[in-house]
């Protein structure tokens, strides 16, 4: 057996209507001016969250919002403006991309390390204001996990933040917080999510006590995720994707993701394509990669996906490879490189870029060389 190490907000709540009551937990730790980090779409949404922080005698401060997955830049202002006022909590309601900047915020604030010198793992000193966190996609899992992402322009690459003191100290997921996520983006969050939990799944560091969480989370998102797209007002598939979300969101701090993701973030880095719409187009293509090294795990995958089994293990993965392929064109995603205007002659430098995040790359049941990124690549094409 794997060393595991569970990380998770002391508190979280889950279920239809409960993102009001983060203004009592808020008031309840006795503080009175809250950082409320957030994105322009989802704004208009937050009424009952406004008002029920009113309620309970808390004020309210904005930033800027976060409509885009956030830079080094953007952060650095952001910090600025934050370090200037007098804040005692952090609010963050959104996407994973503000989940993301409202625990930097928390983490650094008050404190004097830059954001640069944090990149990497256990580098964060501590983290003196609390945190409460509402995710308003599923997608991230961003509210439960001990990683932030920043996209650092001098590099165009994604580049990771982990540590203890980014988990929140409360999670609020509220399936009617998603009902108005558009369909592209119910897409893309969705498998970015089922990316997490087959990722944890099938990896090096995998553990029992995770693989419950990531089975049952793919189970969740593949029985739902389509429902979600075709129809966002369907309260029981968007329900299951917040608890399939939340389920993948545990298994990034103990077991974290694998090649997928190293190989998406230069797409996101680079041409600025969605992090789940990268995900999704490359999760074949690694899957079928690694299958040679570990076709037991990948079967258990397929599964979970709810196909049926073949003659083999190596059969039955393939066969989940062809059931998410399927899931995400019915999802409207798109399926290669070239959809996306991605030239081909982009390939080698993605490839090397991609082999700069190896604290994703570790995780790989198969190790990936840069001429195997290529492959991957071109295979996506």
């Amino acid at each position: 057996m794997n060393l595991v190490t569970l990380l998770q907000p002391p508190r979280v709540v889950l279920g239809n209507g409960c993102a009001p009551q983060c203004a009592d937990y808020l008031a309840q730790r006795g503080v009175r001016r809250v950082l409320l980090v957030s994105s322009t779409p989802v704004r208009p949404t937050l009424g009952p969250v406004r008002d029920a922080l009113r309620t309970a005698n808390l004020t309210i401060l904005n930033t800027e919002p976060v409509d885009c997955e956030p830079t080094c830049a953007m952060f650095e202002q952001m910090l600025v403006a934050a370090r200037g006022e007098n804040i005692e909590a952090i609010l963050g309601v959104g996407g994973g991309s503000v989940i993301d900047v409202a625990k930097l915020l928390a983490a650094v604030t008050r404190g004097t390390q830059t954001v640069a010198e944090v990149f990497g793992c256990n580098l964060l000193a501590g983290r003196a204001l609390p945190l409460v966190c509402l995710p308003t996609t599923s997608g991230t899992g961003a509210e439960v996990s001990p990683n932030a992402i920043l996209l650092d322009e001098a590099t165009a690459l994604k580049k990771g933040v982990v540590s203890p003191h980014l988990v929140p100290d409360a999670a609020f997921i509220d399936p009617l917080l998603t009902l108005t996520v558009p369909p592209s983006v119910t897409a893309a969050t969705g498998l970015d999510a089922l990316t997490h939990c087959i990722e944890a799944f099938a990896n090096q560091f995998s553990h029992p006590a995770v693989d419950l969480y990531a089975l049952q989370g793919i189970r969740l998102i593949a029985a739902h995720l389509e429902r979600a797209v075709h129809n966002g007002q369907d309260l029981e598939a968007r329900a299951a994707l917040a608890l399939g979300s939340f389920y993948g969101g545990l298994c990034l701090g103990p077991v974290n993701t694998g090649a997928v993701h190293a190989l998406s973030y230069p797409l996101g880095g680079r041409f600025h394509i969605a992090h789940g719409v990268a995900n999704a187009l490359l999760l074949p293509h690694v899957i079928r990669f690694n299958t040679l090294a570990a076709p037991e795990r990948y079967a258990g995958v397929a599964l979970a996906l709810g196909v049926p089994p073949a003659g083999s293990a190596a059969a039955t993965a393939e066969r989940g490879v062809e059931f998410i392929a399927r899931l995400s064109r019915r999802c409207g995603v798109p399926q290669t490189l070239s959809e996306i205007k991605i030239a081909r002659d982009a390939i080698p430098s993605l490839a090397q870029a991609a082999m700069q995040v190896t604290r994703l790359l570790k995780n790989n049941l198969r190790p990936v060389a840069e001429a195997d990124a290529v492959a991957i690549y071109e295979a996506s094409f």
